[in-house]
């Protein structure tokens, strides 16, 4: 009989420790660390190994096939639909939406004829089935099942004909018979999860994997299912806004940081094919520190509202509350205002929010940041016809991003005439006014003379 071996592991990052303690060592969580009890030796009666085939790099390389889900956001952001065989993890807080969107996709998948089953751990079938009558889906031949022992889900996998698509909600409520760890720990979630993707891979069938996430936004678990599966998307949302963002953070079939832009409506998720122009309908004229920024999210160019408030404030330590942008790129942005212009921020409390609960990653919103701030300041709004984009480095420099023809084709489509931008940046755009600059001081120059 196999000697039984006794590990503790944290349940936040799947760090293991010989012994208990209070608080993890590797991520610094208080009270994640769970004892998981292991079987050691070498099982009987191990197979021989076999020599695997091996392929050369120029044989032909086949396409993978693509089916549409019915829901064109969600497509996009897969990269062009659903590859059989794929398995897809998607992660988002608690209501925001990722059950609806995965159930609105069954359903729009078997009326085109395939075949669908949908696995419901957390939620009674009367649940699920009332969402779908608030969705419109009770005609759908959609497969519903309730169930979190994974023997039972994979038979019931198995029987008939290979499902053409499974979602599993949660990975965290389903568990193994062959351990004694408890739901959602991280033996449990890898061993269920590695066996789902296994069916997946041998039957052709697209697996959804709905994950939970942890205080930071993270998927629970150990990174390890995230690089078990194919494709990662992260449900994002502000709970005071309708918006919803479907983001791609990794993905084997498509590109990478691509996005799905979704409204929350009484009736369910509805897409948003035009997220510019929706994230701009409430923009007032004549606003001070208000910019518009024209960003690229993966393949799709997005314009979106920066909102800068700068207060006087008499306390030593100012202010800095920062929403949908990183508090530590503002930090560096307002740095150089200071160094490099002159602007004395350093006695100001400041707010930036970035509209619509969009969260930005990428350094080109700097220079749209840094008008915000400097209108704000002086009380002199920035034309809001017009859209800001560049990057800052620490010289004061502003320089080139890439993609700027997309960015000012989108503005151009959307009505704006004028474009602020890097000054080495040679992109013309017929119909489009250009006001460039090169320095952090040239752009204070610039906006002082606004209107």
């Amino acid at each position: 009989m196999a000697k039984v071996q006794t590990r503790y592991v944290c349940q936040s990052c799947g760090a293991v420790s010989a012994k208990w303690q209070g608080q993890c060592p590797s991520c610094q969580d208080w009270n994640s660390i769970v004892e998981e009890n292991l079987s050691s030796g070498m099982p009987k009666g191990v197979a021989k190994a076999r020599a695997i085939p091996l392929t050369a790099l120029s044989e032909r390389i086949e396409e993978a096939p693509r089916r549409l889900t019915g829901i064109a956001e969600l497509d996009r952001t897969l990269g062009g639909g659903l590859v059989p065989g794929s398995a897809i993890l998607i992660g988002g807080d608690p209501g925001i939406g990722k059950s609806t969107l995965l159930l609105d996709a069954a359903g729009r998948l078997a009326r085109s004829g395939v075949r669908v089953i949908y696995i419901s751990g957390e939620e009674a079938a009367n649940q699920v089935r009332l969402r779908a009558k608030r969705l419109g889906l009770t005609d759908a031949a959609v497969e519903l099942g309730t169930a979190t022992n994974l023997n039972d889900i994979l038979a019931t996998l198995d029987q008939g004909p290979a499902p053409d698509a499974v979602i599993i909600d949660s990975i965290q409520t389903i568990y193994s018979d062959a351990l004694e760890s408890a739901p959602g720990t991280v033996s449990q979630v890898r061993a269920t999860a590695q066996a789902l993707i296994r069916f997946a891979k041998s039957r052709s069938s697209a697996m959804f994997l709905v994950g939970h996430v942890t205080k930071d936004g993270q998927i629970a678990g150990p990174r390890v299912l995230e690089h078990m599966v194919d494709t990662v998307l992260y449900f994002e949302g502000e709970r005071g806004h309708q918006f919803r963002i479907l983001r791609a953070v990794k993905n084997r079939f498509g590109g990478t940081d691509e996005i799905g832009v979704f409204e929350m409506t009484g009736e369910g998720l509805r897409e948003v094919s035009n997220p510019s122009e929706l994230f701009l309908s409430d923009r007032a004229e004549g606003v001070t520190g208000s910019v518009v920024f024209a960003g690229i999210e993966g393949s799709r160019p997005l314009l979106v509202e920066i909102q800068a408030l700068v207060s006087p404030t008499p306390a030593a330590n100012p202010r800095r509350t920062v929403v949908g942008w990183d508090s530590g790129r503002l930090a560096t942005v307002l740095a150089v205002l200071d160094a490099r212009a002159g602007l004395g921020l350093g006695n100001y409390d400041v707010y930036l929010n970035v509209a619509g609960g969009l969260k930005i990653a990428e350094p080109a919103a700097d220079l749209a940041v840094a008008a915000a701030l400097i209108s704000s300041l002086s009380g002199k709004s920035v034309d809001h016809r017009m859209v800001v984009f560049g990057e800052i480095a620490l010289s004061g420099e502003v320089r080139n991003v890439p993609q700027a023809q997309h960015r000012l084709k989108e503005a151009k489509k959307l009505g704006f005439e004028h474009a602020l931008m890097p000054k080495s940046d040679k992109t013309v755009m017929k119909g489009m006014k250009y006001q460039q600059v090169a320095s952090v001081q040239a752009l204070v120059d610039s906006l002082s003379g606004n209107s």
